[in-house]
């Protein structure tokens, strides 16, 4: 979901952006104006997240996947090594993609759990002088969020943060790079995010094409190629919302007290169930299953009749999967606790 304010307000500016006589999509990436809408837009982002001075903020393309490319070809040292977490299906695409251009140590797996919880630090086998590691901050699959950040010293800690991101405050300075899609919390598909630390930069192989070398479209101000000008022009409409919202403890606060409704429904009475460990789960993507999976078909269309849709868990899984993301009201995740109880009393 995209915020209803901020779709009703792209409604009204499509043909007219502020007395112009066209949509923001459809004026020039290099004018006056679109250049105020990315400059408002990275400012209200630096002011959501508290990011510190030292950092740059690039609005790409590609999405995430994208970047699984670009941060091996701008980080991993010819010959050095890169060690990723691996906490489920994201994560190993972006170890899968990594490996194309250099050794990956996988420091950290819980593969054998299932994918139920975050790897335990202990467990880690870390590599000395690693260029960086990588960890994917949550698994939209799986339903598995990080919620403590390891230290991780000298050595860059990259994070996937692309379904959580702005759905509550972080710590950036923790980071060297942050990066994540947009379509989850802060706009349409096709736009990407990536926070990236100053001395990151300037590091890139001679052959990273020039429009994945951070240090090309941070000296162009994202403005290398023709960016996603309709996405960006989106984002900086959410994060509006959100700072009037009361910032991301605000939508934290909201974001936590929905998961908490639907997970304690879950753990209500053996009928559903979620795997995860509990420290582990994740507030935007909420999996459960059916004791009796043979009714999953039956639960699915009972939701769509009362209009809850796109609660089919992923193939790779199965069961269920509500995606509560910043702009789902509690109202919503209300109606699918009273769904489930009433399906429960059917067929319990």
């Amino acid at each position: 979901m995209l915020p209803e304010p901020v779709l009703l307000r792209a409604q009204a500016e499509l043909l007219d952006w502020h007395g112009r006589g066209m949509s923001a999509m459809e004026m020039s990436h290099r004018s006056d104006d679109f250049g105020a809408i990315v400059d408002k837009a990275e400012r209200d982002l630096r002011t959501l997240l508290a990011i510190p001075d030292g950092y740059r903020v690039l609005f790409l393309q590609g999405g995430a996947l994208a970047q699984n490319a670009a941060i091996p070809l701008n980080l991993l040292r010819e010959g050095g090594v890169a060690d990723y977490i691996d906490s489920g299906h994201w994560a190993q695409k972006s170890i899968a993609e990594a490996r194309k251009y250099g050794t990956v140590n996988v420091a950290g797996s819980s593969a054998a759990e299932g994918y139920t919880s975050v790897p335990a630090v202990s467990s880690w086998r870390r590599s000395p002088g690693a260029s960086y590691l990588h960890i994917t901050s949550n698994e939209t699959i799986a339903g598995v969020e990080w919620f403590d950040f390891p230290d991780t010293g000298s050595t860059p800690l990259v994070a996937d943060a692309s379904s959580h991101l702005l759905s509550r405050p972080l710590d950036v300075a923790r980071f060297g790079l942050i990066y994540a899609g947009a379509q989850k919390n802060i706009g349409p598909a096709g736009l990407t995010l990536v926070i990236v630390r100053e001395d990151l930069l300037g590091h890139a192989r001679t052959a990273c094409p020039s429009v994945l070398d951070y240090t090309v479209q941070a000296g162009a101000g994202s403005m290398f190629n023709t960016p996603p000008t309709f996405g960006i022009y989106l984002a900086g409409l959410t994060f509006e919302w959100l700072l009037e919202g009361g910032g991301l403890a605000a939508i934290e606060r909201l974001n936590t007290a929905k998961a908490a409704a639907l997970y304690n429904e879950i753990d209500r009475s053996g009928f559903y169930r979620n795997p995860v460990a509990r420290s582990d789960r994740s507030r935007m993507n909420v999996p459960f299953f059916l004791s009796d999976p043979r009714l999953d078909a039956d639960f699915l269309a009972g939701a769509r009749e009362r209009g809850l849709v796109q609660l089919k868990g992923h193939r790779a899984v199965g069961g269920m999967r509500a995606s509560i993301y910043n702009a789902m009201p509690l109202a919503g995740v209300t109606e699918l606790v009273d769904w489930m109880r009433e399906f429960e009393r059917r067929h319990g």
